[in-house]
Parts: C-alpha cells; sequence; structure tokens
C-alpha cells in the first residue's frame, strides 16, 4: 500500500529524513515509534505531500505520488490526521465535520458512520471544539479522517496527552478500522500503546530507520526502548 524508498526530506535546506525506506503491506497496522526529532513526523507529514521530497520516492497503492499535491493525496485515499488534534476552536464539531469533508450527497451517510464509531461526538456536535477535552478533540480529529474513508489512514501522535482509558476506546476504533480493510500507520513515542496495538514496528531515530520488524520483537529490544525514554529534541 505504501512505499517509501531512499527517501531524504526536511525543512528547508536541512534533511531531517536521511535515506528512509519503509514498505507497509495493504491491511497492515504498523507503528512508527522513536523519541522526539527521529523524524517520525517529518515522515508522515512528506507522504501527504506537506513536506517536500529532497531525494527517493513515494509510491501508494503502485502509483507515485513524490512531491504530490495534498489535496491530491487526500483523494487518492491517503488521510493524514497530524499531531496536535488539529480543529477549529471557535466552530462546533459539526462545523469542523461539515469543513472538513469533502462536499457531496454522501456526507449524511458517512456522518452517521463516524457518529457510530464516536457517539461522544454525536452528542458534542453543537459545542465548541476549543471547549471539548482533549480527548474529545482527538476523536474529532479522528472523525475528520475517517469521513474520508481513507485506504491508508496516518496518525500521528495518537495517545499524547490522553488518559488511559481514552486511549484504549481509540485504539478500539482504529483495531476494527483494520479489521474492516483500512490500512493504518499510527506514529507513538509510546513503547507500550504501539505494542498493544501494531501487527509491526518501525524503529526510528535521527532520521533513520534502526529497526523493522514484527512488534513484539521490538518489545525485547532494550537498547532501543531506552533511546526512546531518553532522546530529546522536536519531532
Amino acid at each position: 500500500m505504501l512505499k517509501v524508498t531512499a527517501l531524504v526530506s526536511g525543512y528547508g535546506k536541512v534533511p531531517a529524513l536521511h535515506g528512509i525506506d519503509v514498505e507497509v503491506g495493504r491491511g497492515e497496522l504498523v507503528a512508527i515509534i522513536g523519541s522526539n526529532g527521529s523524524g517520525k513526523s517529518t515522515l508522515l507529514r512528506t507522504v501527504s505531500g506537506l513536506n517536500k521530497v529532497m531525494s527517493g520516492s513515494i509510491e501508494f497503492d503502485g502509483e507515485q505520488i513524490t512531491n504530490g499535491r495534498p489535496d491530491r493525496i487526500v483523494r487518492r485515499g491517503l488521510v493524514h490526521c497530524p499531531e496536535g488534534r488539529h480543529v477549529f476552536p471557535q466552530l462546533t464539531a459539526y462545523e469542523n465535520l461539515r469543513l472538513g469533508a469533502h462536499t457531496g450527497s454522501e456526507f449524511d451517510a458517512r456522518l452517521d458512520e463516524v457518529y457510530t464509531l464516536f457517539p461522544r461526538i454525536k452528542e458534542r456536535s453543537r459545542q465548541l471544539a476549543g471547549s471539548m477535552s482533549g480527548g474529545e478533540q482527538q476523536m474529532l480529529a479522528l472523525a475528520q479522517a475517517f469521513l474520508g474513508r481513507p485506504r491508508l489512514l496516518l496518525i500521528d501522535e495518537l495517545s499524547l496527552g490522553l488518559a488511559p482509558t481514552v486511549v484504549a476506546g481509540l485504539l478500539e476504533v482504529i483495531r476494527d478500522q483494520v479489521a474492516a480493510g483500512v490500512t493504518v500507520v499510527v506514529v507513538e513515542q509510546s513503547v507500550n500503546v504501539a505494542l498493544a496495538v501494531a501487527d509491526r514496528a518501525v524503529f526510528m531515530e535521527k532520521g533513520q530507520v534502526r529497526f523493522d520488524g514484527p512488534a513484539h520483537e521490538l518489545a525485547a529490544r532494550d537498547d532501543l526502548a531506552r533511546a526512546v525514554f531518553l532522546g530529546g529534541g522536536p519531532a
């Protein structure tokens, strides 16, 4: 579903990714793990077209999307849920969903689908997004992403700042989506969360991949776990 080859990308002329190779198979749930500054968010931003590719290539479902326009990438079915619960705080939950959705006759049907996934958002549909809890805002951000019926969903820092019970509920929704055929890549700093949900883990450090394999094998790598907890700097 996704093939990243020898990818170099960053900010301005400064690379943050140094020759990344990552593949994600159809129907997989892959966790990308690493400390702040490892390049996780940069990788997702580059795949979704928000950061420019300096060299290397990106394929989505067999088609080149290297340096493609973000809106066109979304229309192909690759949806990015960025870090930080990007919602419009002065708009209601419903208005956020309406603004974030593709226009057309399917909106109402899609809205019913996401309300089924996130009944709390339906309850809060007339509430200003800025007055919602962190967990509710994360649900709203995911609901916006699911409105597009993604074939590949990129989620950046799913659990950051959220209570364990909220995270558990979100993970259940994501597992259900994978079971329904959606391919998911989750960026996580929490090794425990990543290992609880992922089939496969990719460990990144300083813009390079240091491990790519079954998630349970990562649990035995104490050296990599220490790198997560002791690392620093912006992602």
